[in-house]
């Protein structure tokens, strides 16, 4: 053995709300994934369903050892091999956006996401667990999304984990006249920060990173202001990169759902670059600041009144039943 593993990042063009029909889509991408000659394979952030401002999202959670998670146990058992994904799930009276790794024999660990990003924090609420789980090639971190642009992930995984492994369901600004210039602009800020958080995530812990991805377009609210619809697009940029931060297989929004693969190197270091004394690794525009600002804190007390009032459905319903509840499509017509 030369130390290298076969490792799958997969690219959903998933639908909000549609938990029934996502676990379809990621079995066929996962099972594709492994005819191709993974060993390891990663489903993107809220592989159940992606997220926006959406009232669907109040009833996408999934039991702890519900449809999701049995499912990632399957898919490793038949074929012998690594499943990991995060998605919405209620225990204890709280949600969390919960990864859960899957091997042959089982499962094998999880991770819960440190703090929501923006609307996510409408629908659940951060974790404190390290985010290393235990596995044959040794300890492997779990990350997703913007814990990846965060120095504190990378304080608590750099020289521990020997490969990172997580997703993202990266939105961008809405396709709005009413921002105009701002919103071309901001999406191309947008757009390199998601390009580049892979590779420089991979140098500041010194291991490989495997990131999966959403790239299908929504439809959804606009917090704060209900009467304004936001329509825009998940980023795409699956990607596998080595310990130094070199990439080795991407995958472009503009290239829609599919797999890549690469074979990598599981290594644990301290990491090329050193951590950047600061919240952030990259220097987020202002307009990222001022959306992180005033959604969390939106978000935060639409949770907190929901869960007060009632209004989750944390027994998941039918795909059906969500959508009588929530008439509006959660993406336009294609």
């Amino acid at each position: 053995m030369d130390g290298t593993i076969t490792v799958a990042a997969i690219q959903m063009d998933a639908q909000i709300g549609d938990v029934a029909g996502n676990l379809v889509r990621a079995e066929r991408l996962v099972r594709d994934a492994f005819r191709r000659g993974a060993q390891w394979v990663v489903l993107p952030e809220f592989f159940t369903s992606p997220v926006g401002y959406h009232f669907a999202l109040r009833h996408v959670a999934v039991p702890p050892d519900g449809s999701a998670t049995r499912l990632l146990c399957d898919l490793a058992r038949e074929h012998h091999g690594f499943v990991g994904g995060s998605f919405i799930t209620a225990e204890g009276g709280d949600a969390f956006n919960r990864f859960v790794l899957a091997g042959p024999d089982g499962l094998l660990g999880q991770h819960d996401k440190d703090q929501p990003t923006m609307w996510e924090n409408a629908y659940y609420v951060g974790g404190s667990d390290d985010g290393l789980i235990e596995t044959p090639i040794g300890p492997v971190g779990a990350a997703v999304c913007w814990e990846l642009v965060r120095t504190r992930t990378a304080r608590r995984l750099r020289g521990r984990a020997r490969m990172v492994v997580g997703g993202s369901c990266w939105w961008t600004l809405p396709e709005s006249a009413l921002l105009g210039f701002l919103s071309t602009i901001g999406d191309a800020q947008n757009r390199e920060i998601m390009r580049t958080t892979p590779s420089r995530f991979a140098r500041l812990v010194g291991a490989p990173v495997v990131h999966s991805a959403h790239c299908g377009r929504f439809v959804c609210d606009t917090p704060g202001a209900p009467f304004l619809r936001y329509r825009s697009h998940y980023l795409g940029e699956a990607q596998i990169v080595a310990a130094d931060g070199t990439l080795l297989a991407r995958r472009l929004f503009e290239e829609g759902e599919g797999v890549i693969l690469a074979r990598v190197t599981p290594a644990a270091s301290d990491g090329s670059d050193p951590v950047p004394d600061r919240f952030w690794i990259p220097d987020l525009p202002a307009w990222a600041r001022a959306m992180w600002s005033y959604q969390n804190a939106h978000g935060a007390r639409e949770y907190q009144r929901a869960k007060a009032a009632g209004k989750f459905n944390w027994q998941q319903p039918g795909w059906e039943q969500v959508h009588a509840m929530c008439p509006s499509p959660s993406r336009p017509p294609q």
